[in-house]
């Protein structure tokens, strides 16, 4: 199975409630383990991060192609989320949205658009692939997107997820959660430098400069730099204590 809803939220009670535990982008390979008719629920594992729960079981769908088939091309939607359209063409109506890093697959190309696994269209353009490069550069673009708890996209997103994400546009596959994070790289001596991870309880940063903090925090509500300094004084004096860990990736 994979997910057809642009974006799909994950939750940790069959019925949906509770807090929202993380959310699956469009395209991602889900293992179905067991799905509610009455309640429309199904209970599936992400086949990329390994994460567990409850998901609106209309916002799943077959994969395209089946294990003997040649699919087409699998791309990313690269840019920062992008438009649907049913037709190509600049001035049609969007019908529809997908998010960064939404997994699609490419039928045809005509005119500068591609027409994907779903029938709709949008700008050949932002569609690509991960490619190595500095991911601190990937998450700097991100600054401003709003904070949001178990969030995982550019409409809202929290701290492991923006470590996630903007690996995973740079080709690095990373865990969902900040605590299993903590097993990448290797641990950091010395100064910081650009590209650590910074480890609390419960929460993570990457080090963008040696003197300056890159991360999504419920301070700023928003993906925000800061001082390195201030920043680890202020969460310091919170129920998230001090620093725990700190990684470096390379």
């Amino acid at each position: 199975m994979r997910v057809a809803a642009p974006l799909l939220d994950m939750f940790a009670g069959p019925d949906g409630s509770g807090a929202l535990t993380t959310q699956l982008l469009h395209g991602e390979a889900v293992d179905l383990y067991a799905a509610d008719p009455g309640s429309g629920m199904a209970w599936v594992q992400n086949a990329a991060d390994g994460y567990v729960g409850y998901v609106a079981g209309a916002g799943l769908a077959p994969d395209e192609a089946g294990p003997d088939d040649d699919p087409a091309p699998e791309f990313l939607v690269t840019g920062r989320g992008t438009q649907l359209y049913a037709a190509p063409g600049l001035k049609q109506v969007p019908c529809g949205a997908l998010p960064w890093l939404a997994r699609v697959r490419v039928a045809e190309e005509r005119d500068g658009y591609a027409r994907l696994g779903c029938g709709r269209w949008c700008p050949r353009p932002l569609l690509g692939r991960a490619a190595p490069g500095d991911f601190v550069a990937v998450a700097e673009r991100l600054v401003g997107v709003p904070y949001l708890w178990g969030g995982r996209s550019q409409a809202g997103l929290d701290c492991s997820a923006l470590v996630q994400l903007a690996l995973a546009a740079t080709g690095v596959a990373a865990p969902r959660d900040s605590d299993q994070q903590q097993a990448l790289g290797a641990p950091a001596d010395g100064a910081c430098r650009r590209g650590d991870l910074l480890f609390w309880r419960g929460h993570v940063a990457i080090v963008a400069a040696p003197d300056t903090l890159l991360h999504a925090n419920a301070h700023h509500m928003a993906v925000a730099i800061e001082p390195l300094r201030p920043a680890l004084a202020r969460i310091a004096a919170t129920d998230t204590g001090p620093v725990t860990a700190a990684r470096r990736l390379a």
